[in-house]
């Protein structure tokens, strides 16, 4: 399964990359496929090992602002691996051709 989500520290003013990082860096560190963009971090494996780090990310961030928000989307695909290079990957062919 991939999931994609974004962690929003609230309350904390308008600069939230310092909190943003703390998240990301619990999803680097799980050592699961991921990737980070302007806006979601995906990242790859089974639905427990995905949401124990999800979990972590947001409790990272609630340990340093008063108020989270948290954005989740799933794309659960039993027997599929490697689908975050995988999908782009059938994408840029489409583009190319």
């Amino acid at each position: 399964m991939i999931i994609a989500f974004s962690v929003t520290p609230l309350g904390v003013g308008e600069e939230v990359g310092e909190y943003v990082a703390d998240a990301v860096r619990v999803v680097r560190e799980s050592g699961l496929p991921n990737r980070t963009d302007a806006m979601f971090t995906s990242i790859e494996g089974e639905w427990d090992e995905v949401m124990d780090v999800v979990k972590r990310a947001v409790a990272a961030v609630e340990a340093r602002a008063p108020r989270v928000s948290v954005v989740m989307k799933a794309d659960i695909r039993p027997g599929v691996t490697d689908g975050l290079t995988g999908k782009v990957v059938t994408v840029e062919r489409y583009l190319e051709g």
